[in-house]
């Protein structure tokens, strides 16, 4: 995944840079894929990131159900 956003990075800033704008204009616009790709990339983890919480919920809660019940220490009479 790493290899893809590094490819797609360079493919825009290249691009960029060979449209025939003005310097500021050019540095505008790298400026603003950045954020709008560090956007994504934050976006693209956090939601990993609320997968692997609810995995993590999933899995305690049949942890949790198949513990064995304790058994009683003492019978009535």
């Amino acid at each position: 995944m790493n290899k893809l956003l590094t490819g797609l990075a360079i493919g825009v800033a290249v691009g960029i840079l060979l449209a025939p704008d003005k310097g500021s204009e050019t540095r505008k616009k790298i400026a603003d894929k950045g954020k709008d790709l560090k956007d994504k990339f934050n976006d693209f983890v956090d939601s990993w990131a609320d997968k692997i919480d609810a995995l993590r919920g999933e899995a305690e809660e049949f942890i949790e159900e198949a513990k064995p019940t304790p058994a009683p220490t003492s019978y009535p009479v």
